[in-house]
């Protein structure tokens, strides 16, 4: 399976669809689907039955949106870029920005 470019805590800005050019924080990703859920983008409206612990009625809640929609916030300028992968001295295999060289972030 090959590395993932995008990872729960990244800043992604959307680009393609109804939501193209919001910009929000990867909640979850689904590696064998190609998706990642994001906060507030790609709402939809589902119908909830009462439950014990929630309330029922009609809910706004993130759908998954596939990858290649998705590109990471540059952290220079937050502009979208592209990511590439490199080690350093040390031997960790670190993310990068394509757009401004600049390391991304771990965000945990």
């Amino acid at each position: 399976m090959p590395s993932l470019k995008i990872k729960k805590g990244d800043r992604v800005v959307v680009l393609a669809g109804r939501d193209k050019g919001k910009r929000g924080e990867v909640i979850a990703v689904m590696p064998k689907e190609n998706r990642a859920l994001v906060r507030g983008v790609n709402m939809v409206r589902r119908h909830q039955r009462q439950t014990a612990t929630q309330e029922g009625g009609i809910i706004s809640k993130e759908a998954p949106i596939h990858l290649s929609n998705l590109a990471i916030e540059d952290p220079v300028d937050g502009k979208p870029t592209r990511v590439g992968f490199k080690f350093l001295e040390d031997g960790r295999k670190v993310r990068f920005s394509k757009r401004s060289g600049e390391l991304i972030p771990e965000r945990k």
